[in-house]
């Protein structure tokens, strides 16, 4: 099956796709700064560049959006049916890529905590403060 859009129209789609500043980055980061947590954002010398990297506590909060990275089990990670090929090489790869570097992070030492969009309420993010405070013990 084809794209429904034209080349150039999805390539506008695509354009405003972000990687960084998303909106479930933006509330987990409110949420750890009200907490009192001090970060960082985008390390580039950390691989993948995590969302927010907490330094004290040797920790990393990687925010992941369900479709992007393939959230198993959850309604919003559905494979599109049109180019279902391209789709399927291209979110295999992120979910890859997402396992090295999650690895790579862990084998330098680093406290790895994943959060998915679909997941960023009080629950999650409470235990996600907890977790982190765990990790500096």
């Amino acid at each position: 099956m084809t794209d429904v859009f034209p080349a150039e129209v999805r390539s506008r789609i695509m354009q405003r796709v972000r990687g960084k500043n998303t909106k479930p980055e933006l509330a987990v980061r409110r949420f750890l700064h009200a907490m009192g947590f001090r970060f960082r954002l985008h390390r580039k010398d950390l691989p993948g560049r995590p969302d927010i990297v907490l330094p004290r506590y040797k920790t990393v909060v990687l925010v992941h959006g369900c479709f992007w990275h393939q959230h198993q089990d959850c309604r919003r990670s559905r494979m599109p049916t049109s180019n279902a090929e391209y789709w399927h090489a291209k979110l295999g790869a992120n979910v890859e890529r997402d396992k090295r570097n999650r690895k790579a992070l862990s084998e330098l030492g680093w406290h790895v905590h994943v959060v998915w969009e679909c997941q960023i309420d009080e629950e999650h993010l409470e235990r996600l403060v907890s977790d982190i405070r765990k990790s500096r013990g």
